[in-house]
């Protein structure tokens, strides 16, 4: 198995890969494309497509944007994504349709060794993350690696999500918890 199938199957693997590094270039380049436009201009359709392949059409990613690599990002029908969004995509993450996410947002897929001595090498496991459909996060989330959002769900402003969340829940704080549940 390639160092970038290890990453995409969450094991251990190393991010200084060539192959991985090429891919980890590829979306620099297209996110430096981004922080020059808004997502009305003539072009942005072609780099934001090219960044992250088969995002449809009803999709709307606000630059600025980052991500490692752009492939490792699902998104559904009618998504919004706003301003100054981080996506660190070396596990999947996978965005159900009709879902909103605030501005300065940060989903976190990398998880780096515990033990001191591992962490010096150039190794990480990258666990999904998965927001499910019609979903509100508020400004300033955090979702950490491994991480699953049900349905319906939403996530209060600056709250950082450490475990999962069920469907048809509000989560606040840090750790974001269940506060109430919907319908």
């Amino acid at each position: 198995m390639t160092e970038f199938e290890k990453m995409r199957n969450s094991e251990l693997y190393d991010f200084s890969d060539a192959e991985t590094m090429e891919s980890i270039k590829h979306a620099n380049r297209l996110c430096r494309r981004l922080q020059t436009m808004t997502s009305l201009d003539a072009d942005y359709r072609e780099v934001i497509e090219e960044l992250i392949p088969g995002i449809p059409a009803s999709t709307t990613v606000n630059p600025p944007f980052h991500c490692d690599h752009g492939n490792g990002i699902k998104l559904g029908e009618n998504v919004f994504i706003n301003y100054n969004c981080t996506m660190l995509d070396s596990g999947l993450i996978t965005i159900g349709a009709h879902t909103l996410i605030g501005p300065n947002c940060q989903l976190v897929t990398p998880n780096h060794p515990i033990d001191y001595l591992q962490r010096r090498k150039t190794v990480e496991t990258g666990y999904p993350i998965t927001i499910g459909e019609d979903c509100w996060l508020g400004a300033g989330v955090i979702v950490c690696p491994g991480v699953t959002i049900g349905d319906r769900s939403i996530i209060g402003a600056g709250s950082v999500v450490v475990k999962d969340i069920p469907e048809d829940s509000v989560a606040v704080g840090n750790p974001a918890r269940v506060i109430k549940k919907l319908k």
